[in-house]
């Protein structure tokens, strides 16, 4: 069109009847509130769909007439005052808060993460650490924890993904505006905005701080796209995982370093920080650094610092943390942290793994922190013999590493076409009971053809817009009306019998989407069956850089353009989270069949399995901890000596196996009102059994009464006094470490090998302590069945008591100790230091065994 465009936006006016429409908008309480997001859908369906559902952006761009319209409207004036009416009582609400929790104003934790992912509205999340990061928020807002979070504001978030005819991932970025997301600057008390500076190499970067309502909560973002800064530095902020290394550190220094001082810069103190993965680990450094700069020494400020750090890891393979080279670090650090400028060779060791010399940020993490855990009881252990060297002494089972299994935020993920039939069946107030099983257990009693009616609706609500996708994905390709109709004749909603399997997530070849390719003979047969159908829908992203993850997709594509498969394998584009609560619902089953043990936890199933969807997993992960045999199908992880072709050729058998056995089968067992009754008690099962276990009420309180409230008292310990704890900790432990390798023990009793019971046994141990004192050490005798392979921690423990000092500097122990086990036992001693203010016994990683 000839002429030049000139861009105008008109903005309407909301009514003043209406005027807290703009507040419903502001706080992502509407996230997981879906009569909140109705009310802005049903004022215009086709605007609210085609803006990405972000209310923000909806009232920016809504016609005046339809607003003016809903303001006389008495049926929306209803559902709009319901809705304030919940929200006001939400934000109004004290709340449960976990045992041994502090409401009060001086405690706080600070909660870093590199995405977070709430809802489709706010892009800056990638995949399952943001979207486990945006629930914890949302049950740290339930539980009326005080609770901050911060994290980086992108202006690009993760791709929007297109498939071309040919199975290929397309990625396309785009930046948001700022002004569609439920953000706001946060402004100081004149009306300015908030700005921190960075110092940064030969470089000052000025960080604006944002601000976003999550209910309760409050999350920070971290913004470096300001017209004061360098196009370098404005593009810090460009893309999630973009960039190159030199984009990756000064990100992470953005968010660890830039957070600490964003919170110092708001008057926040918090008396526990939580690192979510490695990125964030930098704020250790600037605590320190803060610290140090007021006259603390360097090894009590880490003390100080450390003790009131938790830090969770999520990767299952030594390549998934981030290291950097060593040099460049220290050019990072030689300005960042200005008080430290004579510590850089120590503060570098934080982050060295043994052997290596890039500095690595889970070393950094887990040295500058007291609480660390894993993301599933597999994962704690996995986590714990990878960083076992970080204790050098110490068995990799006794090591500090700990686990708090992962969890969903059911207000989110569970569907509200359930609503009526939990509060009819299991009571009301059943929200305020997620973690009682016993509330659970009554989803037994709900008519199985009321709960088959409610899995119907859910499945054809999951279809239409599968439909939906694939066609306008169709479209694009250049494909005709008549072969889209065939393609989708299995996905049919009005008629939505079909056994409906989903696998969705992001394509990494873990997580081996193409499993149950490696016998398509097999599968065309299990498919084949015209009185049993089956659809497969695939779904999800590869990174741009992960071209064997994009190979994945292109098979999955292949296979699906087969004669003998077309129409029973759908691949759907533009995985996000509005497709990805529809699969979760809708569904029957829920593949998952990563190579074990490489699934930290994964959450997707637990979203599935409250919905009543059945699971069938490999036994990895959170799922090893949630089948009980009668709630799913699981896949036995094969032999960890055989090659990675035996290893998938095996599992992908026994995948097989199940769908032609049991999941087919079960399925089509119908009875006389055209459904499975067997199938539908298992979907019961699911929901009865992993609702109570896996929500993130759990998993909050967990992390509340393992971690927050333990780190906060640490804190207080060390930090009280001036620092007075803190410095005596530090003194002990170099003490210790001047010590230990002179520190010695033997045995000097005779040692009986056959009493008989009730016989008292007297252990005497000779112990060299090369100048460290009595009370600086345990000398314990284990005792346990020697055919148990249990952890030591496992093992009766008791300690031998300090006697007298003897000849030769050594120290004399002893104990009386009457066997209470009979048959064969044995018994081991060992050394460690002990402090009053360690925070876990054995986290100097010294242990000396007899």
């Amino acid at each position: 069109m000839p002429g030049t465009p000139f861009p105008l936006e008109v903005i309407p006016q909301i009514p003043p009847r209406l005027t807290r429409l703009a507040e419903l908008a502001n706080n992502l309480w509407y996230s997981w509130d879906r009569p909140t997001r109705a009310l802005f859908s049903r004022l215009h369906p086709g605007l609210w769909r085609a803006i990405g559902h972000s209310p923000k952006a909806f009232l920016k761009r809504v016609d005046q007439k339809r607003l003016d319209a809903a303001a006389e409207d008495p049926v929306f004036l209803g559902a709009y005052n319901r809705a304030l009416s919940e929200l006001d009582t939400y934000l109004a609400e004290l709340g449960h808060a976990p045992n041994g929790a502090d409401h009060s104003h001086d405690s706080l934790v600070a909660y870093f993460c590199f995405e977070f992912g709430f809802h489709e509205s706010l892009p800056i999340y990638s995949g399952g650490l943001g979207i486990l990061a945006g629930d914890h928020c949302k049950a740290a807002s339930d539980l009326r924890l005080p609770f901050v979070g911060v994290g980086l504001l992108f202006r690009q978030g993760f791709f929007l993904q297109t498939i071309d005819r040919d199975g290929r991932q397309q990625a396309e970025n785009v930046d948001s505006d700022f002004d569609d997301l439920p953000i706001a600057p946060v402004l100081r008390e004149d009306g300015s905005e908030l700005r921190v500076v960075l110092d940064m190499l030969d470089r000052r970067v000025w960080i604006k701080v944002w601000r976003v309502k999550i209910g309760h909560v409050m999350l920070y973002l971290l913004d470096t796209d300001l017209d004061v800064n360098a196009q370098h530095d404005r593009d810090i902020t460009h893309r999630l995982y973009g960039g190159d290394r030199t984009t990756r550190i000064e990100q992470e220094i953005l968010l660890g370093v830039g957070g600490v001082l964003a919170l110092r810069e708001l008057g926040l103190a918090p008396t526990a920080w939580h690192i979510n993965e490695g990125h964030a680990a930098f704020m250790i450094l600037e605590r320190i650094n803060a610290l140090v700069a007021e006259g603390l020494d360097f090894a009590s400020a880490l003390e100080a610092v450390a003790a009131s750090t938790v830090f969770t890891t999520h990767t299952a393979v030594p390549a998934g943390h981030d290291h950097f080279d060593e040099e460049m670090a220290r050019r990072y650090f030689s300005r960042c942290f200005p008080a430290l400028a004579d510590k850089q060779d120590e503060i570098l060791s934080l982050g060295h793994l043994p052997g290596a010399r890039d500095f690595n940020m889970t070393a950094l993490a887990v040295r500058g922190s007291r609480f660390h855990n894993g993301v599933s009881r597999i994962h704690g252990g996995v986590s714990s013999a990878m960083l076992a060297p970080l204790w050098p002494q110490i068995e990799a089972a006794d090591n500090p590493m700990d686990f708090i299994t992962n969890a969903v935020h059911a207000p989110t993920f569970l569907s509200n076409d359930w609503n009526e039939l939990f509060e009819r069946y299991l009571g009301e107030g059943w929200t305020q009971r997620l973690t009682d099983p016993d509330c659970w257990k009554r989803v037994q009693q709900i008519p199985d053809l009321l709960f088959w009616s409610v899995r119907q609706s859910l499945k054809a609500q999951m279809l239409h817009l599968v439909r939906n996708r694939i066609a306008t994905q169709y479209a694009r390709n250049q494909g005709s009306q008549a072969h889209l109709d065939r393609l989708l004749k299995l996905a049919d909603p009005n008629n939505p019998n079909v056994l409906t399997i989903g696998f969705a997530r992001r394509f990494a070849t873990y997580k081996r989407a193409a499993l149950m390719f490696e016998n398509l003979d097999w599968l065309r047969e299990i498919v084949s069956d015209p009185k049993r159908p089956v659809l497969f829908i695939f779904a999800g992203k590869a990174h741009p850089a992960d071209l064997p993850g994009q190979e994945l997709i292109r098979r999955v594509a292949e296979v699906a353009r087969l004669p003998e498969f077309e129409g029973r394998i759908l691949l759907v584009e533009g995985y996000d989270l509005h497709l990805a609560r529809r699969l979760v619902c809708g569904v029957d089953v829920w593949l998952n069949n990563p190579v074990y043990p490489l699934e930290a936890s994964g959450t997707s199933g637990m979203k599935a399995a409250i919905n009543g969807v059945i699971n069938l997993s490999v036994l990895d992960g959170w799922w090893e901890e949630g089948y009980d045999g009668s709630n799913g199908w699981a896949i036995k992880p094969a032999s960890d000596v055989q090659n990675e072709q035996e290893r998938n050729r095996d599992e992908a058998r026994t995948l097989l196996e199940i769908l032609q056995d049991k999941v087919i089968p079960l399925y089509y067992d119908a009875g006389p009102m055209g459904f499975s009754p067997a199938w539908l008690a298992m979907a019961k099962r699911s929901i009865a059994s992993i609702m109570p276990r896996f929500n993130t009420e759990r998993m909050i309180t967990e992390y509340v009464e393992k971690f927050y409230i333990c780190a906060g008292r640490q804190w207080q310990r060390l930090s009280a006094a001036g620092f007075d704890g803190a410095r005596r900790l530090a003194q002990w432990k170099a003490k210790v470490r001047a010590g230990w390798h002179g520190v010695s023990l033997r045995r000097i009793d005779s040692g009986r090998h056959r009493i008989a019971y009730g016989d008292t046994l007297h252990f005497e141990l000779a112990v060299n302590l090369n100048g460290l004192d009595p009370d600086d050490v345990v000398v314990e005798l284990l005792l346990g069945r020697p055919y148990l392979p249990e952890p030591a921690a496992q093992k009766l423990t008791r300690p031998l008591i300090f006697q007298r000092p003897i000849d030769g500097g050594e120290c004399l122990y002893s104990l009386d100790l009457t066997p209470e086990l009979c048959g064969r036992i044995e018994y081991r001693f060992r050394v460690y230091p002990r402090h009053e203010f360690l925070t876990h016994p054995f986290e100097m990683g010294m242990m000396l065994w007899l």
